[in-house]
This record gives C-alpha cells, sequence and structure tokens, in this order.
C-alpha cells in the first residue's frame, strides 16, 4: 500500500482531494519524526503529540481540516498484519460446509407444503467475518462468567444454525424444521435470534433492525457498570455486535455513538457487514457508504478499522507509487462496485482498469479469471482476523470494522450481487451444482438430482469438526449458549412495605411518590438493596427521586470532575463511578437498552439486577414500544413506571403529553404485567408479588408495568382484611356503599378512583342510588386470565367449565355496571364481554390538550358528575329510574359546559 509522500490524494471529508507538496524533502522530515515516535515511545505518546500539534495549529489559525475518512483502502497495512494462528486450510473447508448447510436448511424449509421461507444471502456475505470470530475470539461461559456478548445479524441466523449443526448442538430433525416452531415441536428452530423461543441458545434477539447496535452499545456499558459496582467480573467480556451496512439508516443505530465513546467503552466492537446492499438495491448507489460511516464514526469519537479488500489487492496497491489506484477506488461508487461483483473479468478489466493507461499497465500480466478474483476484505481469513485482533488491543475506545463483502458470495451468478438476492430463498438443481463445485464437497449430482439436497457433514471424528471442537474448548465454550445460573434473591421482610400501608394521613401526594417512597425502603434492604438500577431519561426531579442523588449517586465512569452547582443543597446532583443511577439524558431508547441490559444480567452474567426505569408515560410504549417487545424477547425482568400517567392528569402539557393509551398498548406485549394503581397500598401489594414472580423461587420471564400520577390525593391506611388477591387479580371492592336504595357497581382505576368515590356520594345524597366502588387495578391481568379461561373451556368441552375471575368477582353484586378511567374507554372495555350485567365504560377517547384538570375530565365526561350521569343513564335503561331525571343532572351539573367545573388539585409533577 501507497504511504507518505507517494498517498495521493488525501480524503478531506469523504471526498477526495489534490494537495500539492512543496517541499517533499520537509514533508519526508516530519513523516520521520512522527514514526520515530512511534517505534520510541509507542502509539499513545505519538497520538498525544500529534493532538497537541492539531490544538497549536488552531491557535496559530492554521486551516487544519479534520480527517473523517481516509482513502478506499484497508486501514491495517499488510506489513501491520499480525500472524495468524489457524489453519487456513481446515477452517476453510468448515466454512465451506457451514455455508452449504445454511443454504440447503433454508432451501428444504421452501420445499412443497412448507414453504415458510429464509434468508440465504446475508449469511453468506458475513460467514468469514462469524467463522474467524467462532474459531479465535468469541469467548465462552465455561469458566462460570458471562464470557462474550455477541449481537448476531439477525438475518444471518441460518449460518449459525448450520455451523451448531456441525457441532452436533442441534440435529438434522432440527435444521429441518427451520421456521416450524409448532408443528414440528420440539425441533423447531426460531427463524431469528429469538432467545424466548429458543432460551438455552439465543441471548439476544436482533432482526428488529437497529435494536441490535443500541443494545450493544448499552450492553458494554452495563458490563462496566456491574463492575465498577462490584457485582460482577466482566473484565473479559466483550461486545460484538454484527450489522448490516443497510441497516445503519436506522436512528437506533447510529444515535448513541456518542455514549460509547464519552465512556471509553474499548469493550465493544461493531462489525459492520457492508455488502452495499440493502433489501432490495444498493446501500448508496451513488456514494461509498463506508467512506460515509467512517466520517460519522470518527466523528463520534469511535476507532475506525476498514477492512475493504482481500489480499489479492496487496501487490496491485504496493506498485501503486503515484495513487492513480487509490483514486479510483476512492472515485468509484457502490453501484458500480455492486456491478463489478455480478461481471466478467473481462468487464472489470475494461470498466475498472481500462479508462487509464497506467491502471491497464498494473494488470497486463494479470489473466481476466485473475482480475474476477480480485476480493473484498470480508472474505478473507487473515484480514479479518488481523482486524478482529487490533479491535481487541485498542484501548480508550469502541472500534467498528467496516467490512466490504459482496451478498450472496458463493450462491453463484444468480445470486451474488444481485438487488432480488435477499428475497431469494431457493437454490435451483444448477444452481447447487455450480455451488457444491465452489466449495469442493463431496456430493453426487445424484444426490441433487434425486430429492431434496442433503446436508453434509464431514464424520465427528474428522479432523475438520475436531478443529471446531478444540478451538471451542480454547476459548470457554460453545457459542451462542444462554444460561441461567442466577439463584432466587432472599425478598425483603413485611415490613418493608409498612409505611405504605399506612397511607399518606392528612398529607396529599401523588401515586408516583408513593412508589419512590416504596422504592427507597427496598433500596436500603440488606439483601437485594444493592441490586436496583434505578433508570430514567433526565426526569429523576419531575419523579421526586432526587432524593436519591446524595446516598446512590449517578453512575459516572469518570466520576464527578467539578463543583455541581448545587453542592449546597441537602438534595445535590452527584456522580460516581459506583453510582447506582443512571442518567442517560434525554433519550428513552437509551434508557430502554440499559432496562434490557439490566434486566437480563441474571442470564447474561448469572447475577440479578432490579432494573427501575421511570418515565413520562406517553414516551414509553408509545415512542419505544419496540424495544418493549426486545426485552420480553431477551427474558429480561424488572420494573417499568409510566409516571404523568393519564390523559386529563398531567395537566398543561397538551396533545402528544397526555398518555390515554399507553395501558393498552401494554396489553399487546404478552410478557408485560400491566397495572393502573391508585394508592400506596395497591402499590406495595403489587410490588412485593412483582419482586416474588420475578427474581424468588420458580422465577417468572415477565416484567411490570405501573402507571403512576402527578396529581396529589389523600392515600388511605391499607383496610383490614384487605383483598390482596383481587389487588393482584386486577379488581377488589374498595368501598361498599352505604347508603342509597337502588344498586349500582363502579369500577375505576387509578387516579379515577377518587372520582368514582365522590360519585358515590352523590348518588347516594341526590339520587337514591347505593354505589359500590371497586378499585380495577389490572384491566389487562382481568382480560388475560378470561381469556385464558375461555381457551381452556374451548378445549376441554367434556371437563366442569371454568369461570373467568372478574365474572366470579362481580357476580352477586347488583345493578348495572359503570368503568371509568384516565384512558381511553378501549382499557376497561376489555373485560366488557366478562362483566356479569349492564356494562358502560367513560374514557378519555380523542386528543389530550391543556387546560385544567377539571376541565379536561368534564371535556371527555368522566368526572365525579359525569359518572352520575353514566350510572343514572344505565338504571333509566332498567326501568329503575325515569328516563327525565337524566336531562334534570345535565342541567344540574352543567355538564355540556367545561367552564363550571372545579379545576381540581394543581400541581404535583411527582
Amino acid at each position: 500500500m501507497a504511504s507518505g509522500s507517494d498517498r495521493n490524494p488525501i480524503i478531506i471529508g469523504g471526498l477526495p482531494s489534490q494537495v500539492p507538496d512543496f517541499d517533499p524533502e520537509e514533508t519526508q522530515e516530519w513523516l520521520d519524526s512522527l514514526d520515530a515516535a512511534v517505534d520510541e515511545r509507542g502509539r499513545e505518546r505519538a497520538r498525544y503529540l500529534m493532538l497537541r500539534l492539531i490544538e497549536r495549529a488552531r491557535e496559530k489559525r492554521v486551516a487544519v481540516p479534520e480527517m473523517r475518512s481516509t482513502d478506499y483502502v484497508n486501514t491495517i497495512a499488510t506489513k501491520d498484519e499480525p500472524f495468524f494462528p489457524g489453519d487456513e486450510e481446515i477452517e476453510r473447508k468448515i466454512l465451506n460446509a457451514t455455508r452449504w448447510n445454511a443454504a440447503v436448511m433454508v432451501s428444504r424449509a421452501q420445499r412443497p407444503g412448507i414453504g415458510v421461507g429464509g434468508h440465504i444471502a446475508t449469511f453468506a456475505s458475513s460467514a468469514s467475518l462469524y467463522d474467524v470470530g467462532f474459531n479465535h475470539f468469541f469467548r465462552g461461559k465455561d469458566d462460570g462468567l458471562g464470557g462474550d456478548q455477541i449481537f448476531f445479524q439477525g438475518h444471518a441466523s441460518p449460518g449459525i444454525y448450520a455451523r451448531a449443526f456441525l457441532l452436533d448442538r442441534l440435529s438434522e430433525a432440527q435444521l429441518d424444521a427451520f421456521r416450524q416452531e409448532k408443528s414440528k415441536a420440539p425441533n423447531g428452530l426460531s427463524s431469528y435470534p429469538h432467545p424466548r423461543l429458543m432460551p438455552d441458545f439465543w441471548e439476544f434477539p436482533t432482526v428488529s433492525m437497529g435494536l441490535g447496535p443500541l443494545a450493544a452499545i448499552y450492553q458494554a456499558r452495563m458490563n462496566r457498570y456491574m463492575e465498577a459496582r462490584g457485582i460482577a467480573d466482566t473484565s473479559r467480556s466483550h461486545v460484538w455486535a454484527y450489522l448490516g451496512d443497510g441497516e445503519m439508516d436506522e436512528p437506533e443505530s447510529l444515535g448513541q455513538l456518542s455514549l460509547a465513546a464519552r465512556e471509553n467503552l474499548d469493550n465493544l466492537t461493531f462489525v459492520v457487514n457492508c455488502n452495499l446492499q440493502r433489501l432490495d438495491g444498493p446501500v448508496r448507489g451513488n456514494g461509498k457508504i463506508i467512506q460515509e460511516l467512517e466520517s460519522q464514526f470518527r466523528g463520534a469519537g469511535w476507532n475506525v478499522i476498514k477492512l475493504v479488500w482481500d489480499r489479492s489487492w496487496d501487490p496491485l496497491l504496493a506498485q501503486d507509487r503515484t495513487g492513480i489506484l487509490v483514486n479510483k477506488l476512492n472515485t468509484t461508487p457502490d453501484g458500480q462496485f455492486q456491478t463489478y461483483a455480478t461481471e466478467s473479468g473481462a468487464y472489470i478489466r475494461e470498466h475498472f482498469f481500462g479508462d487509464d493507461p497506467r491502471l491497464r499497465e498494473m494488470v497486463k500480466d494479470m489473466s481476466d479469471d485473475q482480475i474476477l478474483h480480485l476480493g473484498r476484505g470480508g472474505h478473507d481469513h487473515r484480514k479479518v482476523y488481523a482486524a478482529y485482533a487490533a479491535a481487541k488491543a485498542h484501548k480508550g475506545q469502541p472500534t467498528v470494522i467496516l467490512a466490504q463483502t459482496v451478498k450472496g458470495w458463493t450462491l453463484g451468478p444468480n445470486f451474488e450481487g444481485r438487488n432480488a438476492t435477499h428475497q431469494m430463498k431457493k437454490l435451483t438443481v444448477e444452481d447447487l451444482k455450480r455451488f457444491r463445485d465452489r466449495l469442493h464437497l463431496p456430493i453426487s449430482d445424484k444426490q441433487l438430482d434425486e430429492g431434496y439436497p442433503p446436508y453434509y457433514h464431514p464424520g465427528r471424528d474428522s479432523e475438520e469438526i475436531q478443529y471446531m471442537h478444540d478451538r471451542r474448548s480454547s476459548l470457554g465454550g460453545y457459542v451462542p449458549t444462554r444460561v441461567v445460573r442466577a439463584k432466587p434473591l432472599v425478598l425483603p421482610e413485611d415490613k418493608t412495605y409498612a409505611t405504605a400501608k399506612k397511607g399518606s394521613g392528612q398529607q396529599s401526594i401523588a401515586s408516583t411518590m408513593a412508589f419512590v417512597r416504596i422504592l427507597k425502603d427496598l433500596m436500603r434492604d440488606k439483601e437485594i438493596g444493592n441490586r436496583f438500577v434505578l433508570i430514567a431519561p433526565d426526569e429523576y426531579r419531575t419523579f421526586g427521586m432526587d432524593a436519591f442523588f446524595p446516598s446512590a449517586k449517578i453512575y459516572n465512569p469518570l466520576g464527578q470532575q467539578y463543583e455541581s452547582v448545587d453542592r449546597d443543597l441537602l438534595l445535590a446532583y452527584k456522580e460516581s463511578p459506583q453510582g447506582q443511577m443512571l442518567h442517560d439524558g434525554i433519550s428513552e431508547a437509551g434508557c430502554t437498552a440499559s432496562l434490557i441490559a439490566a434486566g437480563s444480567a441474571y442470564a447474561t452474567h448469572g447475577e440479578p439486577l432490579i432494573p427501575v426505569y421511570v418515565f413520562y408515560s406517553m414516551f414509553g410504549f408509545q415512542r419505544t414500544g419496540d424495544q418493549f417487545w426486545q426485552m420480553a424477547d431477551q427474558l429480561a425482568r424488572g420494573f417499568v413506571l409510566g409516571a404523568t400517567a393519564g390523559r386529563t392528569t398531567l395537566t398543561g402539557e397538551g396533545l402528544q403529553h397526555a398518555d390515554g393509551h399507553s395501558q393498552l398498548l401494554a396489553s399487546t406485549n404478552p410478557a408485560c404485567v400491566a397495572y393502573d394503581p391508585a394508592f400506596g397500598y395497591e402499590i406495595a401489594h403489587i410490588v412485593k408479588d412483582g419482586l416474588r414472580r420475578m427474581y424468588g423461587e420458580n422465577s417468572e420471564d415477565v416484567f411490570y408495568y405501573l402507571t403512576v400520577y402527578n396529581e396529589p390525593i389523600q392515600h388511605p391506611a391499607e383496610p383490614e382484611n384487605v383483598d390482596a388477591e383481587g389487588i393482584l387479580k386486577g379488581v377488589y371492592r374498595f368501598k361498599a356503599a352505604e347508603r342509597g336504595e337502588i344498586p349500582a357497581q363502579i369500577l375505576a382505576s387509578g387516579v379515577a378512583v377518587p372520582w368514582a368515590v365522590e360519585a358515590q356520594r352523590i348518588l347516594a345524597e341526590e339520587w337514591n342510588v347505593r354505589a359500590d366502588v371497586w378499585s380495577a387495578t389490572s384491566w389487562n391481568e382481568l382480560r388475560r386470565e378470561a381469556v385464558e379461561t375461555e381457551r381452556y373451556n374451548l378445549l376441554h368441552p367434556e371437563e366442569e367449565q371454568r369461570v373467568p375471575y372478574v365474572t366470579r368477582k362481580l357476580s352477586g353484586s347488583e345493578g348495572p355496571f359503570v368503568a371509568v378511567s384516565d384512558w381511553m374507554r378501549s382499557v376497561p372495555d376489555q373485560i366488557a364481554r366478562w362483566v356479569p350485567g349492564a356494562y358502560q365504560s367513560l374514557g378519555a377517547d380523542g386528543f389530550g390538550f391543556a387546560d385544567t384538570r377539571g376541565a379536561a375530565r368534564r371535556f371527555f365526561h368522566i368526572d365525579a358528575q359525569s359518572i352520575v350521569l353514566a350510572v343514572l343513564t344505565e338504571l333509566a335503561k332498567q326501568g329503575r329510574i325515569d328516563r327525565s331525571l337524566l336531562k334534570q343532572a345535565i342541567d344540574r351539573y352543567d355538564l355540556l359546559d367545561v367552564t363550571p367545573a372545579d379545576p381540581g388539585a394543581a400541581g404535583g409533577d411527582a
């Protein structure tokens, strides 16, 4: 490769620029000085000197452009490549067998009567990238620690299965059950990396593109957090994230690069498989995605290693003294390189080398076949090994390896580099024969002509298989492997929750603050207190959690190197390398990634953490809902707090900030146990049960979502003989009617329970109605249990038919049922089918808006007076009262005008 003054042009801002050298001798002196500094004092000293020179140049007002991208060649020069410790011939045979089995597995999944699909081309392009990792870098968990955390590119899963088959980790029957998880149970293999579907195999779900890179950054950060706090030894763990260049268009892929650089996460390596193609076409047809990504990662503070060309280019680059070849590589767009991957050697000679006599001269002694096989760096084991070794050795920064490959590599001319490659799932007989010949596999034409293409295994005693086992043994075991070694936690005694059960007395507090008080007592527990991980997106003070600053402190690996502006205050902002609180800035996506990493630590590192993620409720399932599915897939556990909940409760914030739907969104996630509690003692029972279910004996792979509010109310003490079962199952009678003759029932949740109690009073005093008030702590759990009951009954018609809990609980309660909440009606409507009587729901359907709480509730007709009208309306339908009373009620309470409504309690952010 050309270097020094021979390299021309320099790339500035991603574009080539001719910079003339008026004094080559002086230039060489400077370069020699830098070389000497590196050789004698090391790279760190040389880096420091370079930074000081740049600083001084700026002081002297010398315009020095940022070197955001470099020439379109390999970062690691041939002379700097380390010795390759593997047996390249054996590794080639292993990879050929893996390539074949991966493609055959997907092709067989397309057999008549099945046709479940799959993806071939992604793994074909990245096979060498994985193989070098498996053979030389990926650490397993046999030493009892967490090993490496590897985020496999989702569409490459067939290749990971194919390798596991060679190692006897998966059987042929399992390969044939790819994407047939129920019909071929227990052999079914999931389509992508899904830990919930294959809990002993996959660790990290990655196929919802963009979430893998985000999760990898926060996993690397969580590793450092756990080590800093003395919870787990993660010093030998390295995080590898395999990504597609098209995937980097997702905002989540690049959105948190600065965090990794800011916290010096040199335990993290991104490997971007730059096959230059998205799903349907080129990533940057007219541009250069590797150059673009290099600029972005360098600008974010990452170490960038470009792996562009394989070893066949080395002789050509070595003779490029004028820089003409490098310039040609720099200026050729990706779309043209994709075309070269599909064309002949003669075409490449004419169109790439043919437009300059100096380029033609360089390849005059090469045959068309040799030119055709000038390859991409991501397919060269030695080049890949050099890049990985450099990434592991680099200190102080995360590393990204930008590896150029060809999509569909080795699959033949019908696949390689074609725009439709991603959707192609089946090889013809002729494709298979060409593929077999290219891989040099001992499979006969007869085997391919008759029936489905066979899998290939060289034999358990073959040198290839023994080599694979030996490599994995030396690296600490097989990957991917998910292991759960964590033991149940010793949970707090009942007295820990005593304060919450006493109520708030004469003081009015928001339910958010009621939760925070419980959390404070839990964090004092000697057994589990240090395992709580507090997470918030720049809103700790809003949620009343600044009280934790002095004791728990905010995690920062650099500590606090400044005097806090509020250092004299009792609740001063305090950062520490051992801090317990994660303050992830204004990034709900980053916070949720922290939640997932912490919530799965029981499996990743064998040490349970108890994440508590508190956020504005409308920015949870609404903004980062896909990550909650990722959390469910990763079998992560923890508490998710949708604070400032309700469509009318966060007064003054307006349309998008008014959450009347997150409970409904939460109901769609099977792993989410969602509650809408009203009072502190309800929260205490829910949290206690959540700790039992997630961290006690026979733990479950669920997470808890609690919606809490910012409206101050008086929290009653826990009633004697409280119906704890009802609280946990979703509904209990909170306040029985004491007056009135005409029976009715009011179901309310969360902040609406006090409205229901007020409606109960008005109904008794003014309308002679005896209405019981029920606290519906979880509409979602009531529905979930009822659905499961109906499912059982459907499949067991000859057995005694079960009755849903909500039906049993409300049976015997006379009168119509009216449900109310600060949610859209669809939330309480979830149980309508199973309520034993006439049922009407009230809700805040529509967009939110800024106004007083009272006006908003009157507008949506969910306030106490509107509840009264709803109950009277249902009674009129039943003939219990005269319909003329309804108009009287509307007029009496001015229900058609929001202006007379009591504005309600003001303030109360927490």
